[in-house]
Order: C-alpha cells, then structure tokens, then sequence
C-alpha cells in the first residue's frame, strides 16, 4: 500500500487528475463517514486506498501506481455505515454508463496548432445533427464521431460552417437522444469517447467549421446516475447533495433537477461547460430547456422561477463573455422573452442568442396548412421581422430541429403529404420554407437530412438514409444554393447576412410576401426576397423596389435543375423603373410560379 500513496501531494482540480508523480483523485461526499478509491491499480481492493478529508467536504488521495487508461471507482461510506460503490461524477470516460470510470489524460491528445474557431455571428449557418443516426456504416451500430469525422467535406461542400451535436454525454444504452445524461463530463462510449471528439473537432476546424454541443444542466439522467444519493444523504425520498430536496426538484424528468443553490453545484455544472470550451476546443454551447432550469412547470413567469438558476446562467454567459467573447451560447428556452438575450449589463441573461419559436411555429403552420386561403401573410410577415434587443442575430431560425420532427411531429415535407415527401406539393412548399430560413434576419439553421428531403420523422434508431443524397441532389444543390447566397459567396448578395429588413409587401389575396434585406444598403448588398405561397401562378406582379435600375435574379427555386416535378418558370431580370408602389418610387413586374421563392439583387 505504502507504494500506491504518496501522502504530501495535492493537485488542484476534480476527478482524476494525472500528473507526473500519478494520479490525484477528488471527490466531494460531505456527508461521508470514509472515503476510498480502488481499480486496477491495486487489485479492487475496497478499503485499501483510503482519501483525505480537506475543506468543505471534499477528499483527496495521490494514486502513484495510477495512471491514464486505468479504471477505478470510489467506495464511500455513508453516515449509516452503508458502503455504496460509485463513479466519478467528474469522470472523463467510462468503460459504460453502468461499468467503470477510466483515467484520462487530458494532454495526451495533439492538437497541433488547431484553434477555437466560430465565423461572425451573422454569417453563421448551422447544421443540427444527431451522432448515433447522421452517419452509421455498420448495421445495429450506431454512428459516432468517427463516421460523422468522414462527413465533414460533404457539410463543407453544403457550405455549413457551424454543425451543433445533439447530446454526446455518457448515456444508458447505446440509443438515446441523449438528453438523459448519466455522466456530463464523459463522452458516451460508444460514440467513441474523448479523443473521438477531439480528432472531429481538429477536423471541422481544419475546414473551417464550428463545433457547438448540446448541454443539458435543466435535468440529470434520470436513470444509471451514481450521482443520485451520492454520500447517502438525503431529504424527503430525493436525490441527495446534487440536487434539490424540496419542491424545486420536479421536472418533466423525474425528481432530478440540480440544486443550483448549492456553490458545489453550480461549480459542477460551471467545470462541466468551461471544460469543453477549453479542453475540448468547442466553439459554442446550446443550453437545453433553459425555461426548465429556471422553472418548476410550464405557465409561469421570471418572478415564479427558480432565482439561482438564473443566476448560475449569468455566471456561465459572464465567464464565457470574459474569456471567450467570440463563442456562440444558445439558448433553448422558447418563450421569446428579451431578457434571455439581453446583455448582462442590462440585466439580461446574457446568451448570445436563443432559438426564436415565433418564427418555427408561425412559418410551420403556414408551409404545412393544407388551403392557400388559410395561409395568413400578416403572420409570415410577423415571423420575419421578430427581433429581440440587440440585433437580429440573438435569434436561431429554422423550420426542423430535433424536437420539431420529433415528439409527434415530422418533417415538414412529411406534415404537407403523409408518406409520399416525393410529390409536387411537399417539395415546393418544403424548399419554400428554406429559403424563407436562408434570407430572414437570425441565424439560419437546418436539421441534418432535411437538404435530402428526408422524411417520416427523428428517430434515434432511424439513421439517415444517404442514398437519398442521389436521388435528390437537386435539392441539396437548392439549399447549397441558397447557404452560398446568403454568406454572399459571390458578392452579390451581403444584405442576406445584414440586420435589417423592410416588408415590401404582404399580400394577403394574392399570398405573396416580398422583402427587403441590406447591411448597408446600395448594390450587391440590397437584396429584395419575393414568395409566392399559393398554388397560382403570377404572370405579371407588380411591387415596389427600393432603387431604380436593373434587378437581376439570383435564385427561382422553381428551376427545373433543383427538382424534375419543377417547371422552370420563367422569372426575369426587371428594370425597376419610376412608377411608385409600395411606398417606394421605383418598381417592376415580377413573374413567379406557384409555391417558389425568387431573390433579386443589383450588380
């Protein structure tokens, strides 16, 4: 035993610290009689290893013997003398959700000279993928980073440069969404582990993509948590020192909301997100249900919450603003409140911007509303200019995510045609709701399959089916198409990527909505945005432009080379000549096909 310990060293920080005299293992378990550590490193031998108590509940051991790669587990000793066997709630890795924790060294990875890296916030485009089923090459295997890492040249070639992962965090089984978390800081082994995700990130970068990952602090688990009843303790048939013991321990969930109040964890849940912005170089975070780490249930307001949370989210969006101005922190709160992205220093939240459910409900509805006459413009045009305080890009916009072809709903081709995506109707109006994504104000995001027009709806056994990318490539070149314009890649088109935008027109009769957008303003920037949401043709449409001159069109996503079933109508270049319309003193006539989305601009 003497061998195994050496008693005088003390490293900083939590979990399994390597370093070059061994391994300094930590723990927090205040309501502990007796700590050990035990693994590989001395036969499993229980009561052998036995931890130091330091401050404020905390317990440290120096391991020589120990080392990257080896497997422990601690041993506490409850107050009733009660021996419960449990994983490092700071565990890096695990064997399994239900096996043992594993020693990692976090500096054994090259990264070479890769950097974090996020492009502008307003020429961010992102692709929200789930790892299991974005990419599987082996049947009942489930995908993992290495198989979305042989993806990355097909994201680049979309033209994505920021993808968002699903959940990855050490969960039961081998199939899950992923928002059931066991272990936050340890990477689901069968998706590959740490250095899996650290060889993708050093990827992407390498083709100049973003990484952000989805966390979820709202809830842990519910099920295989060694955190639950961790040193023994608890009070009313809870979960003990990570989460509450009262009331505010209800969630859709289970009983299993941490205790923000407790200074231990909200610095668990703090080292959670400052390890993968730094360690892991991640680019950015999205936040999970934010509503519901700040509330009990649905229905009440910021006053009814839970105060500490909010404060543990000012401190997170405080530390990242300080250290990591350039990372994108999303949250998922869905209740379109300015306060969440509001800048801390006018008592906001602080997030860098939020998924924006105005816009996904309101342009949904409308794409998958079966009657043209029920289409409102009004609310379409409403969806496109809601804008929270400081700027158009504090909102993330989009038409799927996980949760909107999930839960009870599918893709939005599927929602317009029940299993037949591959017909007229359900490829118009799905391609008119990209390009509705692709030139609003916000940053655009598409849910991975949706450029392949995917259908049915997300599964986490259901793995993209790749031979679609042929028989639709088309529409892969449309939204290829319609990334390009809005980053301007060809320098014609910068107001797509401006803050500002001005309704034309919302024609309520004739279902036409047409939109200016600029940066600055003047050609090559101004861009003006017209979509036909009816199943009429319009030969001769006049609207308003916002300068005289020749308007040359961009995009008529009625090419026939986006799709067979399209019929290439002919939309023109226009002269906007001096007849005034739409409150402007210029204006042409359009032409437009049914259900399509035409983009001018100047130069």
């Amino acid at each position: 035993m003497q061998k195994n310990i050496q008693q005088n060293i003390s490293v900083p920080g939590m979990g399994a610290i390597v370093h070059q005299q061994g391994v300094f293992f930590r723990v927090w378990a205040p309501n502990a009689k007796r700590v050990f550590v035990m693994g590989d490193f001395n036969a499993w031998r229980e009561d052998e290893l036995e931890l130091k108590l330091e401050d404020n509940g905390y317990y440290g051991i120096n391991v020589a013997q120990a080392k990257a790669g080896s497997q422990y587990k601690f041993v506490l000793i409850s107050q009733a003398n009660e021996k419960l066997i449990k994983n490092d709630p700071y565990a890096r890795e695990l064997t399994n959700s239900n096996g043992n924790s594993v020693v990692y060294d976090n500096e054994r990875f090259d990264w070479e000279d890769d950097q974090s890296f996020m492009p502008y916030w307003n020429e961010a485009v992102i692709y929200e993928l789930h790892l299991g089923t974005f990419y599987t090459k082996e049947k009942n295997q489930p995908g993992n980073f290495y198989t979305l890492k042989e993806k990355i040249p097909y994201l680049k070639d979309l033209g994505i440069n920021v993808i968002e992962i699903m959940p990855p965090f050490e969960f039961p089984g081998a199939y899950s969404w992923g928002y059931n978390p066991a272990y936050p800081f340890a990477i689901e082994s069968d998706y590959g582990g740490p250095d899996a995700l650290k060889a993708l990130v050093k990827e992407a970068h390498n083709h100049g993509i973003a990484v952000i990952l989805d966390a979820v602090y709202n809830h842990f688990g519910p099920s295989d948590i060694d955190l639950w009843r961790f040193d023994g303790w608890y009070e009313n048939d809870r979960g003990g020192i990570y989460f509450y013991n009262d009331w505010k321990s209800a969630t859709p969930w289970g009983d299993t909301r941490p205790d923000y109040g407790r200074p231990e964890v909200r610095n668990y849940i703090k080292d959670n997100a400052r390890m993968w912005l730094t360690d892991f170089h991640i680019d950015g975070l999205r936040l999970d249900s934010t509503y519901y780490m700040r509330h009990v249930e649905e229905g009440q307001d910021m006053a009814q919450g839970i105060a500490e949370a909010v404060t543990l989210l000012k401190e997170i969006n405080a530390e990242v603003q300080e250290k990591y101005p350039q990372k994108l922190i999303i949250a998922e709160d869905l209740h379109n409140l300015e306060v969440i992205t509001n800048s801390l220093d006018d008592g906001g939240v602080g997030f860098s911007s939020q998924w924006d459910s105005v816009f996904v409900h309101t342009i949904r509805n409308v794409l998958i509303t079966q009657e043209d006459e029920q289409r409102d413009m009004e609310q379409v045009a409403k969806a496109l200019t809601q804008r929270y305080s400081n700027g158009a890009f504090k909102r993330v916009i989009y038409t799927e995510s996980h949760d909107e072809v999930g839960n009870g709903t599918a893709r939005v081709a599927e929602e317009i045609a029940f299993d037949d995506v591959n017909n007229w109707y359900s490829k118009k109006r799905a391609t008119l709701g990209i390009a509705l994504v692709m030139t609003a104000p916000g940053i655009p995001m598409i849910f991975q399959g949706q450029e392949l027009l995917e259908d049915k709806w997300f599964s986490d056994t259901d793995p993209i089916d790749w031979s679609l990318l042929e028989q639709h490539k088309g529409i892969f070149q449309l939204h290829k198409d319609l990334i390009a314009l809005r980053l301007n890649k060809q320098d014609f088109t910068r107001g797509l990527c401006g803050q500002h935008i001005q309704i034309i027109r919302a024609d309520q009769e004739q279902k036409v909505v047409a939109y200016q957008r600029w940066k600055e303003g003047g050609e090559r920037d101004t861009t003006v945005v017209v979509l036909n949401f009816s199943v009429t043709e319009k030969a001769v449409y006049r609207i308003g432009f916002p300068a005289p001159g020749l308007w040359r069109i961009r995009f008529n996503s009625d090419w026939d080379g986006y799709d067979a079933d399209f019929s290439n109508y002919q939309s023109f270049d226009v002269e906007a000549t001096g007849q005034a319309c739409d409150g402007f003193e210029h204006s042409a006539e359009v032409s437009i096909a049914p259900y399509t989305a035409l983009i001018f601009s100047q130069g």
